[in-house]
């Protein structure tokens, strides 16, 4: 076993329709960034988590699928899926020996790619062929096939000229394995292909939608019939029934709407084709239209197939998900064959733009939508109740996340912000009975400006800055610590009383464009509130309104973008650019804030009383931003780094009421002829006793500095690092351990512009003449820059029992991703 493994992994679903698939093995893969996760969704005997993440892309993933099969009854080989990006390439990943690796790379799109089918189908020659469609803003659509074990290659590219396909669903007609090709175009046509000697050959154009075409998929009904669902930008769903005739014959078919108490005659269209035991003709008709939705509509899917004793089942149930927020579960009528809502879910509120995809679970008992916010709403019905319930769901940020901070108290959980304008507080669901995993259990801040920094004050109380010149501070309501106790496994009556939460209002509310949530009592939450208060004149920005809700779980998105907000208490002004770095002394006392700075007039660092949240003073000392403050863990230092290459040391004073200067003095400093790095510093950290602290830089070294008071020289004047290590690459982030190791070794995490994540042993040989750098392990999870390293404040995995033989690294990066880390110390 490792020394290092994977804890948690939280990231959210990229912005676009095909982002995400259910595949039979029961595990969703959807894009994130440039990656892919492979996500085990909740279950009777598992909990919901991301169990890993492909990297293979160098742009956003725009779509992915599993590879199916056309004979369902085929259950062996191994699990297969396909992603396409913006880099224009398809990837191929195949498991083998439990890992996703990737098997092939398809290369011949100018444009994006923005839409996949994969599908397995057995051949003559007894093995099988696999096909890979592909759909491009280039305005061309490319097949791909792979005999048996062979290498896929392109069979045929078909062109729209200026238009371009928008999705692709691919399956085989019934009682035979030709492959048959449905694209749905922004001509507001579905064109059908049917693979004749080794091309796809076009039989027919199916017309009817008014608006771009987002959405088709193919399903097999009990008589044997092909059903292909479209759905558009126009709202409208149809349903076209495509039945084998005999040839020639020409029939007329009855078809009742839903709408018209009257029958209308439709001719069928026929279209043939050389089959495998000669020509086969096929008639088409439209067999409903349906109607609920009020906005576009991104997705539709037929409830797969279902396994019954006397053999494979289809049931007639289809998923619509729309930009309303809404999504729809259709079947037939068992009377008059009319299909009709059995069942809308997802209404969310005000704040949220709608659902992208909607995908079936392999047993179809289970639905799951992933939309806007990147976040997935699962719901599973429950046979008892004959309902849908929402059920827990991974979660996480959709943008670049900026910087993250342990609980200061005992590293019980993470707060991270990013710049999706959020603030997520991640932590453990300790459940007797279940395996503890991390989850998102609440949303403090969801602002109006990318989010930069974050500092923990205390337990409960957070200040976050973002761009702009205010720093914010935040305490955490009474219904919080209720459902944190109550899900984390935590004492409430300890917490209140250490925290003295009586007086805490017991929730918060954003109002109507407002950026400032407001404190929400006890008293308040009960009232009624006036209709013409509940959102804008204008109808378009409903203010969220707060509910007290007692969780034995994690909450659901709904919940979370509702009820988890923390109010606003203070607003820290001072500076005169966008703030960008944040820092707060281990015991609550000095709060320190520093923002963008062209000039040394504005790259000062301001001091913030925390108690009567006043300035105590402008700490000097550089002339461009500064990065990164961290504090001591004494809290009687103070350590900045900064773009202009330099970093400045600042030691507490004890002072008076009468004394006027500065609450922090500055020890020693590099300027540019003292300074090492040649390029920006971006991270500081101190080691746990505080002897030393550390700095990484652009320039790929990591610097190890011994405190001043501690060098040989008796302080006052920059010395050599005492430490330095090239670590290959650009150094963005860096953090030592809280613990000591045998030999006098002391751990430290640096993470990389490229994503990697590099942890070392360091120590001083015995007479101070050499400096032992030793690698133990190398993770490279992350798959853009890396913005932020943290080690949990003490030893022991949070949720579980603290066992000093753990320690556990929190980081955060550019790929939108939340990390934890386990790290084995018995094996470092």
């Amino acid at each position: 076993m490792a020394a290092v493994s994977t804890c948690y992994i939280s990231c959210g679903c990229n912005r676009s329709p095909h982002s995400a698939d259910w595949g039979p093995n029961g595990l969703v893969c959807y894009s994130t960034c440039h990656a892919i996760a492979i996500y085990q969704p909740q279950g009777q005997d598992r909990v919901a988590r991301v169990l890993c993440t492909l990297n293979g892309h160098n742009n956003k993933i725009n779509c992915v699928t599993w590879v199916r099969k056309a004979d369902i009854t085929d259950t062996d080989g191994d699990e297969c899926l396909v992603s396409g990006s913006v880099d224009t390439t398809a990837i191929v990943w195949q498991k083998q020996q439990g890992q996703y690796k990737s098997i092939a790379t398809l290369k011949g799109h100018t444009g994006p790619i923005n839409s996949v089918a994969a599908l397995t189908v057995p051949a003559e020659d007894g093995l099988s062929d696999t096909y890979v469609v592909t759909t491009s803003a280039d305005s061309q659509v490319k097949i791909w096939r792979r005999k048996g074990d062979d290498d896929y290659n392109l069979l045929q590219t078909l062109s729209y000229g200026s238009g371009f396909a928008l999705d692709v669903a691919l399956t085989v007609i019934p009682k035979s394995h030709i492959p048959v090709l449905a694209c749905g175009c922004d001509d507001q046509k579905i064109h059908l292909y049917v693979l004749q000697e080794d091309q796809f050959t076009k039989v027919i154009s199916l017309q009817g939608h008014e608006d771009w075409i987002r959405a088709v998929d193919f399903t097999t009904d009990d008589k044997g019939d092909l059903l292909l669902a479209s759905a558009a930008q126009d709202h409208f769903i149809r349903i076209w029934r495509i039945s084998q005739r005999e040839a020639g014959d020409e029939v007329v078919r009855m078809v009742k709407e839903l709408s018209i108490d009257e029958e209308i005659k439709m001719r069928e269209n026929t279209f043939s084709f050389k089959g495998t035991g000669g020509p086969m003709t096929f008639a088409l008709s439209l067999d409903s239209v349906l109607s609920g939705h009020e906005n576009w509509i991104y997705s539709v899917r037929w409830q797969p197939p279902k396994k019954m004793d006397t053999g494979y089942h289809q049931p007639m149930r289809l998923l619509s998900a729309s930009m309303d927020k809404t999504m729809i579960l259709w079947k037939p009528d068992h009377d008059t064959g009319v299909w009709v809502e059995e069942v809308r879910v997802g209404e969310v509120g005000g704040n949220t733009l709608g659902f992208y995809g909607g995908m079936f679970s392999p047993h179809g008992d289970a639905i799951i939508a992933h939309g806007y916010q990147g976040a997935f709403h699962h719901w599973s019905y429950d046979k008892v109740k004959e309902t849908w319930k929402p059920l827990v769901t991974s979660s996480g940020h959709f943008s670049a996340v900026q910087d993250l901070s342990w609980d200061p108290s005992n590293g019980q959980y993470v707060v991270s912000v990013s710049l999706d304008q959020t603030t997520r507080l991640h932590a453990p669901w300790v459940k007797a009975g279940q395996e503890t995993s991390w989850y998102e259990i609440a949303r403090p801040q969801v602002h109006g400006y990318d989010l930069q920094c974050v500092a923990l004050v205390h337990k409960y109380s957070m200040a976050t800055g973002a761009d702009e010149k205010v720093v914010r501070t935040f305490e955490a309501t009474r219904n919080f610590i209720d459902n944190f106790c109550s899900i984390c496994g935590r004492n409430l009556n300890k917490e209140l009383q250490k925290e003295e939460a009586k007086n805490r209002p017991e929730g918060a509310s954003v109002p109507a464009l407002g950026l400032s949530n407001k404190a929400v009592f006890t008293d308040q939450k009960e009232q009624p509130v006036p209709k013409e208060e509940k959102c804008h004149p204008n109808d378009q920005y409903p203010e969220v309104y707060f509910q007290s809700v007692h969780m034995m779980e994690p909450p659901t998105e709904e919940h979370l973008l509702q009820n988890t907000l923390w109010p606003e208490t203070q607003k820290l002004y001072g500076h005169g650019y966008e703030v960008f770095s944040l820092g707060c002394d281990p015991q609550g006392t000095v709060l320190a804030s520093a923002c963008k700075a062209a000039k040394a007039e504005f790259a000062g660092v301001i001091l913030y009383d925390c108690k009567t949240w006043t300035q105590q003073c402008t700490l000097e000392g550089h002339s461009l931003t500064v990065t990164q403050i961290a504090f001591s863990h004494s809290g009687q230092f103070l350590l900045t780094v900064s773009r202009d290459r330099t970093w400045a040391l600042y030691q507490r004073k004890e002072k008076d009421s009468a004394d006027k200067e500065p609450l922090f003095s500055k020890v020693v400093a590099t300027d540019k002829k003292s300074a090492v790095h040649t390029r920006i510093i971006w991270s500081c950290g101190w080691s746990h006793d505080d002897k030393y602290f550390i700095t990484a830089a652009r320039d790929k070294k990591v610097l190890v500095w011994r405190r001043p008071d501690h060098s040989p020289s008796g302080g006052g004047t920059v010395e050599k690092p005492v430490g330095m290590i090239d670590v290959g690459d650009s150094a963005t982030a860096v953090d030592m351990g809280p613990v000591q190791l045998s030999n006098n070794r002391y751990i430290v995490a640096v993470g990389l512009e490229s994503g990697s994540i590099q942890l070392y042993t360091w120590n001083i040989a015995d007479d101070n003449s050499a400096s032992v750098w030793k690698k133990f392990d190398q993770l490279n999870f992350h798959h853009l820059t890396v913005k932020r390293l943290k080690f949990r404040p003490c030893l022991g995995r949070a949720g579980t029992d603290e066992d000093e033989a753990w320690l556990q690294l929190a980081s955060c990066g550019a790929d939108h991703a939340v990390r934890i880390y386990d790290i084995d110390l018995t094996k470092v």
